[in-house]
């Protein structure tokens, strides 16, 4: 378990449900990954991100699914993609990604409660 956090602490942390909109391979990533185009609402807008996800997802698997991302971390370059959002996801017990996501549908850019 990490460091103890006041809920202040937590509050600071802007994570957002998106939708993806577009997934492609990455190649050019060290490890497996897929480029992302996840749409938080009108609000925050489109936003790309970079996730190691290929063990359980496919791009056209992805397209219309809504996952949970921190939408106010600084952007990182991870090769030549610029990963605006780090989508949010659990490691299973082989260390593959699996993406945290709501059970039900929620408005695109509503935020973590």
């Amino acid at each position: 378990m990490a460091d103890e956090i006041t809920y202040a602490d937590f509050e600071r942390v802007d994570i957002r449900v998106g939708t993806i909109v577009e997934a492609t391979p990455f190649p050019e990533a060290r490890k497996p990954a897929f480029k992302l185009l996840i749409d938080f609402g009108a609000e925050i807008g489109l936003k790309k991100s970079s996730a190691q996800i290929t063990v359980h997802y496919t791009p056209e698997s992805l397209i219309g699914r809504q996952v949970l991302g921190v939408v106010n971390f600084p952007p990182r370059q991870i090769g030549p993609v610029r990963s605006e959002v780090l989508t949010l996801g659990f490691e299973d017990e082989a260390g593959a990604i699996v993406l945290a996501a709501p059970d039900k549908p929620v408005p695109n850019g509503k935020k973590l409660m």
